[in-house]
């Protein structure tokens, strides 16, 4: 079955980086779009990054431009988000998610497989 499992995750100082991989199974990885997604609580989920297929195209919220930086490793079915100069506001739940199709990626209800999560705090 289709499996995405996030790690990486942790409390960490305000400036401070974290990097997040999400290793993928049960489908072909280099088929699909990955993305991140994180959601705060009391918010909705938000989109925070995605890569093309062959990780030509990368897309980025404004909010974390300059800062966050998302690879991809189809040989090993894995997705990495670098986070950089974290910042309170950065805190929530991050999950990585794949979609078949090249376009709303922005959009959490048109992804097809999620993972569970992992926590990312950042302390001011």
């Amino acid at each position: 079955q289709v499996q995405l499992v996030e790690s990486g995750g942790g409390l960490v100082q305000a400036g401070g980086s974290l990097r997040l991989s999400c290793a993928a199974s049960g489908y072909t990885f280099s088929s699909y779009v990955m993305a991140w997604f994180r959601q705060a609580p009391g918010k909705e989920r938000e989109f925070v990054t995605a890569i093309s297929r062959s990780a030509v195209s990368t897309y980025y919220a404004d909010s974390v431009k300059g800062r966050f930086t998302i690879s991809r490793d189809n040989a090993k079915n894995t997705v990495y988000l670098q986070m950089n100069n974290l910042k309170p506001e950065d805190t929530a739940v991050y999950y990585c998610a794949a979609r078949r199709l090249a376009y709303y990626l922005g959009r959490a209800n048109e992804y097809d497989y999620w993972g569970q999560g992992t926590q990312v705090t950042v302390s001011s």
